[in-house]
């Protein structure tokens, strides 16, 4: 499924979990390097307006649906996509990484959450290894020296796959820059999947989640960061429609 963000294209081109999870362990059997982005209608706004995030997702070599109505625009079009959020394939692609024998290295959050996550990554995936964890400061520029030296560290430490947990465009960004510079690594960025996982950001529940509300608990949550954000993204969805429905026909 393409989408016309108004500045270009891209496409969701990871289209189930079955056929994601059979490509991520193909690409850590043969050491071949990937970066993993999850699209949703926030990405869409700032790919219109941000030149480096746009050159950031021409990097990524697997799109997923982040993002109901993500999902919902395809069906629209009559090209069906599961919904794949980053937090939701933390733990089953820590389990192909062990089942391989990959170990895995975070980037993002605070040295708190990152120890707290990896604690509770470990327990629920036997075997697995988390080599390395890298809580940037504040201010932490993807294309700056600080972010050189953490991509460097991450690969001296053994791993085969990395966990980015600093938000859009920041994320991806870093993972671009990743692929780039380390083609044997995979990044993966997750947004608050680690957070969650930590404890220190609670998501929603299960059954906020399957009625598709997840976007009102955050809402309400945090609205005096968010409103904004969920009001550009509602403006950009009529169009968004408009356009799924003419490929559909």
């Amino acid at each position: 499924m393409e989408f016309d963000h108004g500045a270009g294209r891209v496409r969701v081109n990871m289209t189930d979990r079955a056929a994601l999870i059979a490509e991520v362990a193909a690409r850590l059997r043969q050491r071949k390097g990937f970066a993993l982005a999850t699209l949703n209608l926030d990405h869409l706004v700032k790919l219109r307006h941000d030149a480096g995030f746009r050159a950031a997702y021409e990097a990524q070599d697997l799109v997923t649906a982040d993002g109901n109505p993500v999902v919902w625009l395809s069906r629209l079009a009559g090209r069906e996509v599961a919904l794949l959020p980053g937090s939701d394939l933390v733990v089953p692609l820590a389990r192909e990484a062990a089942a391989q024998g990959v170990a895995l290295a975070f980037i993002g959050g605070t040295e708190n959450s990152l120890a707290r996550a990896a604690h509770a990554l470990e327990r629920l995936v036997p075997g697995l290894r988390v080599v390395a964890r890298i809580a940037p400061p504040m201010g932490f520029d993807p294309d700056g020296a600080e972010a050189r030296a953490a991509l460097d560290a991450v690969a001296e430490s053994g791993t085969g796959l990395v966990f980015l947990a600093l938000g859009a465009p920041k994320q991806e960004r870093l993972a671009a820059r990743g692929r780039a510079l380390q083609p044997e690594l995979g990044f993966v960025s997750i947004g608050a999947g680690l957070d969650f996982l930590a404890g220190t950001q609670q998501r929603a529940p299960r059954l906020v989640r399957r009625l598709a509300l997840e976007w009102l608990w955050r809402a309400g949550s945090d609205p005096r960061r968010l409103a904004g954000r969920y009001a550009r993204c509602a403006a950009i969805l009529p169009g968004h429609a408009l356009r799924a429905w003419r490929m559909r026909s």
